[in-house]
């Protein structure tokens, strides 16, 4: 088959709620991927950072396929063997009592809704019904019906409604915005980005979290830090959350959880917040499967052998150093965070972020604009040095040549 073939396909097939770049990809190996028509890529997005320990890591398929053999799923109507020391060694690892089990992100922040909610009407006395839990302007939380009625993005809650209620929306990076609503008894819980992935790697401003960590323990609500995208060694800390020293009351994980090979998520807290949940009060049928609880063993042991933090931060420093010495009209400026970064562009000659992915593609780099002006860069964290210099000289010269 063509790649347009396959293009028609998923086309003709599937639901167009994807814009996908027109590269059909057949493998990966490290920081690379190669289409159908053994053309090689930089992957510079890594699946939104989900392949942080880069594509089809020998470990963690290693880890894969010996579970496979054995014991792919349970249920958590039973016990399994591995799932136990999967919980013990994640929560010794980020430092929390207890672990709960989900698959995609979207699910660990409802998990995580759910607990703060929960543990409002359980433990901080808010009346039944009554609980409201504040979020950020320019979020992005996933694609649910009530995470979406947290959205101030019309691409992602237009046409959706009726909406859940119970949140109050205030800016981010406005510490004194928190400050303003947080008098309310019956706010529970504060859910933020340390940065905000989806709406362009929006760094916040230092002290803004901490200071917004401290208005929540003033106000006994509970501080709930989304580090799908920005955790686990992404940012060039184990957590974005590190940078201010700050340890959240709710943790949400996923993405790179797995090292991009099955989905895995988690939320993380203390017996305090964990067990106001009680049996069949909340649920999964693949969370905590064998297969995931061996693959995530695996993905966080590399990112401690690898020192994959460090690299990101490393690289990260790198790569915005290079870009901001890069003069061109079309570059607005460059932010970001270990290998979470971002280049906002703007338009000229007719020419928009999305003809610079295309022409990246060309060069061979894959990226996906993000906001329509902003190219979004994450490549995964094992990249090296040198590779890193080759993938700035093909960024550069594509926007030269544009």
């Amino acid at each position: 088959m063509t790649p347009e073939e396959y293009m028609n396909r998923e086309e003709t097939y599937g639901a167009h709620n994807y814009h996908p770049l027109p590269v059909v990809l057949e493998r990966g190996k490290g920081v690379f991927v190669w289409d159908v028509e053994g053309k090689r890529y930089f992957d510079f997005l890594s699946g939104y950072s989900a392949l942080g320990q880069g594509h089809c890591h020998p470990k963690i398929i290693q880890a894969l396929k010996e579970q496979a053999d054995k014991l792919t799923l349970v249920s958590r109507a039973f016990y399994s063997g591995v799932l136990g020391e999967y919980m013990e060694y994640v929560c010794r690892f980020f430092g929390y009592d207890k672990l709960l089990p989900m698959n995609s992100g979207a699910e660990a922040v409802e998990t995580a809704l759910k607990l703060c909610r929960r543990w409002g009407y359980h433990t901080k006395g808010v009346p039944p019904g009554q609980a409201k839990i504040v979020v950020c302007g320019e979020n992005f939380h996933g694609r649910t019906i009530t995470i979406i009625s947290m959205s101030t993005d019309p691409s992602a809650y237009a046409g959706f409604g009726p909406y859940t209620p119970g949140f109050i929306k205030i800016p981010y990076n406005d510490a004194s915005a928190l400050a303003n609503v947080l008098n309310d008894p019956a706010i529970t819980g504060f859910l933020v980005e340390p940065v905000q992935g989806e709406a362009g790697v929006v760094v916040p401003d230092d002290g803004y979290l901490q200071t917004c960590y401290h208005l929540c323990r003033t106000h006994n609500v509970l501080f709930m830090a989304d580090e799908i995208q920005s955790g686990i060694g992404r940012t060039g800390k184990l957590l974005a959350c590190d940078y201010e020293h700050i340890r959240p009351d709710i943790l949400i994980l996923g993405k790179a959880l797995s090292g991009g090979v099955t989905p895995i998520s988690a939320v993380l807290a203390n017996d305090d917040i964990m067990l106001t949940i009680a049996p069949g009060e909340h649920g999964s049928t693949f969370g905590g499967n064998p297969l995931a609880a061996r693959v995530g063993i695996a993905a966080l042991e590399i990112v401690k052998e690898e020192k994959l933090p460090e690299n990101a931060y490393a690289m990260g420093i790198l790569f915005r150093r290079e870009m901001e010495k890069t003069a061109n009209p079309m570059i607005k400026c460059v932010r970001g965070k270990g290998l979470l970064n971002a280049i906002v562009t703007e338009p000229r000659n007719g020419k928009t972020a999305w003809d610079i992915c295309l022409a990246l593609k060309e060069n061979g780099l894959i990226a996906k604009p993000t906001h329509d002006h902003i190219i979004r860069f994450t490549p995964p964290l094992i990249v090296t040095e040198e590779q890193m210099m080759e993938a700035i000289d093909i960024i550069k010269r594509t926007f030269n040549g544009i």
